[in-house]
């Protein structure tokens, strides 16, 4: 034994340890949300520079620079202050609502102000279950492009045995629609993982020509064996005891969607890390040769977690039906798979990180009509604060570099392994 070792502390070892982890944690948190803070920084300058009143004010600069200066914040403060109204509402009117409710019992002026804030969680619910959905895949190393059409099919199935059946009780019919959108985006997901794991056809290939078959299957099926009668090509209303229950009366569409999205982000996260199965899908994604190596099977693991992701689009899709439309016609996603990998990236593929995520995201698709209208700013301001936000958060060494951070080793999510391979 050599007489000149330090003896090793066990506590200050465990102590050291959890140390490290706390700042591995925090610089992992740290660097998406300076990605979105340098996101509205940009989108600032942008709204500025848009803005009549400052262009002229900035005319004449040398000659009065507060003016021009005031003028660049009334137009942001304008923007991002009814930005924020439309995506939360306002405190003071909340508590005037609660007030009013207390001593008069009329509900209406508390329902209006908290309307916006309701709206802003119905849009998050379906943001979600579609970050998930496109998390798990990158958790795999795959790059599920085709959340988008999942997403169409899972609201085709759901609304279809919400319309089609009649007569049975809610805790029967709504479960049964809710499963039924979910089986069928598993469906369209499990075939471009069948296809990678058997054949090696790269899934972006793959679930981007499935996206096309969705959007032509649907118009079809609209215009159709699931046309409503009349001239619009659109399916017909859910039976009520399909609909998700709604949490305050019309015109609030806040629902139960919204639990349900919360509870399955929690079985997402049980099943990656409490989980074989989840561990086996995580292993396949950082390392596949390694994973193989070790006696896992990589087909299997890209099936189920194609399969998986494929569900919980379609889920995504349901919720949307059961919840908000109630039907589907249309044009009816509006995106939300193409959202979708974005939330699941700015979330670092891990299902409280797109939790996150998908509140920043609908939360501002919220906001962007009451920017337009109140504001008079374009609505596509906000795209271009979602796309800075990407960039940011996919080119971390960018924030690190303007805001001075060390960089750290964490694990990485594999996006591609290259075509075929």
């Amino acid at each position: 034994m050599n007489a000149n070792a330090t003896p090793t502390n066990p506590e200050r070892t465990k102590s050291s340890g959890k140390q490290g982890q706390g700042s591995k944690l925090l610089q992992t948190l740290l660097v998406p949300a300076l990605a979105v803070l340098t996101g509205f920084i940009i989108g600032a300058i942008v709204i500025a520079l848009s803005n009549d009143a400052v262009i002229v004010a900035y005319r004449n600069f040398f000659h009065a620079p507060g003016a021009a200066l005031a003028a660049t914040w009334k137009a942001i403060s304008i923007a991002y202050g009814s930005l924020f109204y439309g995506s939360f509402g306002s405190l003071p009117e909340i508590y005037r609502g609660f007030q009013s409710y207390s001593a008069t019992g009329n509900s209406k002026a508390l329902l209006q102000a908290i309307y916006p804030f309701t709206e802003s969680l119905a849009t998050v619910t379906p943001y979600i279950l579609a970050g998930l959905a496109v998390a798990v895949g990158f958790k795999c190393g795959l790059f599920n492009i085709g959340a988008e059409g999942q997403f169409g099919i899972g609201a085709l199935t759901s609304a279809f045995v919400g319309y089609s059946i009649h007569g049975l009780p809610w805790y029967i019919h709504l479960p049964l629609a809710m499963l039924a959108g979910a089986a069928g985006g598993a469906l369209w997901g499990a075939i471009p993982g069948l296809l990678k794991g058997l054949t090696g056809a790269h899934e972006v290939v793959t679930t981007i020509m499935m996206n096309y078959i969705s959007y032509s299957l649907s118009n079809w099926l609209l215009n159709g064996p699931m046309k409503a009668p009349g001239f619009r090509p659109l399916t017909p209303v859910v039976e009520n005891a399909a609909m998700l229950p709604r949490f305050f009366p019309a015109p609030l569409r806040f629902n139960w969607g919204f639990i349900v999205a919360l509870a399955v982000a929690a079985l997402v996260y049980w099943f990656l890390f409490k989980t074989t199965i989840g561990f086996e899908i995580r292993a396949v994604g950082a390392n596949p040769d390694g994973a193989r190596y070790a006696g896992m099977n990589i087909v299997k693991n890209f099936v189920i977690a194609m399969t998986l992701s494929g569900a919980l689009a379609g889920l995504a899709g349901a919720s949307q039906v059961l919840g908000i439309d109630h039907w589907v016609g249309q044009g009816f996603s509006a995106g939300y798979g193409f959202d979708s990998i974005a939330i699941a990236l700015l979330g670092q593929s891990h299902p409280l990180g797109v939790v996150l995520a998908a509140f920043l995201w609908g939360t501002l698709r919220s906001g962007a009509t009451s920017m337009q209208f109140t504001a008079g700013v374009p609505i596509e301001i906000i795209s271009i604060i979602q796309g800075l936000v990407i960039v940011f958060v996919a080119a971390p060494a960018v924030i690190r570099w303007i805001y001075r951070i060390r960089a750290i080793r964490t694990e990485t999510t594999v996006l591609t392994r290259g075509w075929g391979k």
